[in-house]
C-alpha cells in the first residue's frame, strides 16, 4: 500500500481514479495481484488431493475437507468483513485480511496434524473473505464509473488466473518433489509475492466515509432480512449454492478417477486438466452479451444444461470425451455464474453490498458442503455415481430457482404494464 494514509474523508471534489493516471494503473496491477493472492492458495490443494489422501491415509471425503474448510470460512465471513470494511475502511480491511491469510499460508503446509490443518485452512478462508468480499466494492467506490469495469475485469482475471496457477503449480511440484507439502508451499510463496505487491501498489482511499457504529448493525440486518424475504434473491442464492457445489465436486474427485487404470494419469497431467478454466474465462466475458440477446433466465438455464451435458460426458470412458465434458462443464458454469451474480446486483437495490455478500456466502457454502458430500458418493459408487449426483444438484437448482425466477419476472412485467 502507498505510504499515504490508507483512508481519507470523502472528497466531494474528487470523482475517482481514472484511466491514464499512475494511481489507476497501480490499482489495476494491485487488484490483479489481489485475485492471485486470494485464489491461488484457496484451491491449490485441489490438484494434489490424491497425494494428500495417500500420505495422510484418509478417504476421499475426508481429504476434500481441506478444500471445503477454507471455502466454508470464506462463506461464513463474507458478511462480517463488509461491516469491518464500512467501519475501518476498505484499504485497512483488505490489508489486515491479506496479511493474515499470507502468514497462515506459509504455516499450513507444515502442520502435521490433520485436524489442525483443517482448522487453519478454515481460518485462512475466513481471512481471505476480507479480500474477496471487499475488493470489488473498493473498485466501484474509488474509480470513476466509466473506468471501473476495467479494474473490476482485471481483478476477476486475477481470480481466475490465481485459481488456475495454484492448481497448475501444485500438481507438477508434488510429482517432481514427491511431497505435496512442498507443492502447497510453492503456491504460498507465489501468494506472498502477490500479497506484498498488492500492499505496495494499492492507492489510498479518497471516498471512504466511516459508517457510524450506531445503527449500522440494524441497517445491515434489515437489508439482509429484505433479501431473505425476496423469492427472486433466494432463488439466485440457491443457484449460487448448486452451481458452485456441483462445479467444485467435479474438480475435487475427477482426479481420483483419472489416476486409476486405464488412464493412470500423473499429477502433472491431472493438474493440466484445470486449463479447462480458460474456456470459462471466455464464456464469462461474453455472458453479458448473451443475456442482452436472450435474457438472463434463458442464458442461465441453457448454461446449466451445458453443465449437465458436460458432467454426463465425464462419466464415460474415453479420455478425450472426459476432457471435453470438463470443458463443457466449465463453460456452462462460468456463463451461468456471471449472469446470476449480475442479476443479484440488479435485484438487490440499495442493499447491494449485503446482496453480493449473501450470494458469495451461498456460493462458497455450496463449494464447502456439496464438495464434501460428493466424496461419500465417490466412496459408494466411484466417479459414475458422483457424476450423477452432480447432475442431480444442477438439475435441482435449475428446476426450483428457474421456476421461481420465471414467476418473479412475469410478475414484474405485469406490474410495470399495470403502471
Amino acid at each position: 500500500m502507498s505510504s499515504t494514509p490508507p483512508t481519507d474523508s470523502f472528497d466531494n471534489e474528487w470523482l475517482g481514479y481514472s484511466r491514464g493516471t499512475p494511481e489507476f494503473t497501480r490499482m489495476l496491477v494491485a487488484m490483479f495481484c489481489a485475485g492471485i493472492a486470494t485464489f491461488a492458495p484457496l484451491y491449490s490443494p485441489q490438484a494434489v488431493l490424491p497425494s494428500i489422501a495417500a500420505d495422510l491415509h484418509r478417504d476421499v471425503a475426508s481429504v476434500a475437507l481441506i478444500v471445503s474448510s477454507s471455502t466454508l470460512g470464506l462463506a461464513l465471513f463474507a458478511l462480517p468483513w463488509t461491516y469491518v470494511a464500512d467501519r475501518w475502511g476498505k484499504n485497512r480491511a483488505m490489508a489486515a485480511a491479506i496479511i493474515a491469510a499470507t502468514v497462515l499460508g506459509l504455516i499450513i503446509p507444515w502442520v502435521p496434524h490433520f485436524g489442525m490443518l483443517l482448522v487453519l485452512r478454515f481460518v485462512q478462508g475466513a481471512a481471505l473473505a476480507g479480500l474477496a468480499g471487499v475488493a470489488v466494492a473498493f473498485i466501484t467506490e474509488e474509480t470513476q464509473p466509466l473506468h471501473a469495469g476495467a479494474a473490476t475485469g482485471l481483478y476477476v482475471s486475477g481470480t481466475t488466473i490465481g485459481g488456475l496457477a495454484g492448481r497448475l503449480i501444485s500438481g507438477p511440484v508434488a510429482q517432481f518433489s514427491g511431497n505435496w507439502r512442498l507443492a502447497i508451499m510453492a503456491v504460498a510463496v507465489l501468494a506472498t509475492a502477490a500479497a506484498i505487491s498488492f500492499l505496495l501498489l494499492l492507492p489510498r482511499a479518497r471516498r471512504f466515509t466511516p459508517v457510524p457504529a450506531k445503527g449500522a448493525i440494524r441497517t445491515t440486518a434489515s437489508r439482509i432480512g429484505r433479501h431473505v424475504r425476496n423469492p427472486g434473491m433466494v432463488s439466485l442464492f440457491l443457484l449460487a449454492f448448486t452451481l458452485m457445489g456441483a462445479f467444485v465436486t467435479v474438480y475435487n474427485y475427477v482426479g481420483f478417477k483419472l489416476e486409476l487404470p486405464p488412464y493412470a494419469l500423473s499429477e502433472v497431467a491431472i493438474s493440466m486438466l484445470f486449463l479447462a478454466y480458460l474456456s470459462g474465462t471466455f464464456t464469462s466475458s461474453i455472458a453479458g452479451r448473451l443475456t442482452a440477446r436472450f435474457g438472463r433466465l434463458t442464458t442461465i438455464l441453457v448454461s446449466m444444461l451445458v453443465m449437465i451435458a458436460g458432467v454426463v460426458l465425464t462419466t464415460t470412458s474415453p479420455l478425450v470425451v472426459v476432457v471435453l465434458g470438463l470443458i463443457m462443464l466449465t463453460m456452462g458454469f462460468f456463463a451461468a455464474h456471471s449472469a446470476a451474480s449480475a442479476w443479484t446486483g440488479l435485484l438487490a437495490g440499495e442493499g447491494k453490498a449485503q446482496g453480493t455478500a449473501m450470494y458469495n456466502l451461498f456460493y462458497y457454502a455450496g463449494s464447502a458442503f456439496i464438495g464434501w458430500v460428493g466424496g461419500f458418493f465417490y466412496i459408494a459408487g466411484g466417479w459414475t455415481l458422483t457424476g450423477w449426483f452432480c447432475v442431480a444438484v444442477v438439475a435441482f437448482g435449475a428446476l426450483i430457482a428457474g421456476g421461481v425466477l420465471r414467476r418473479e419476472k412475469t410478475a414484474r412485467v405485469g406490474q410495470i404494464e399495470g403502471e
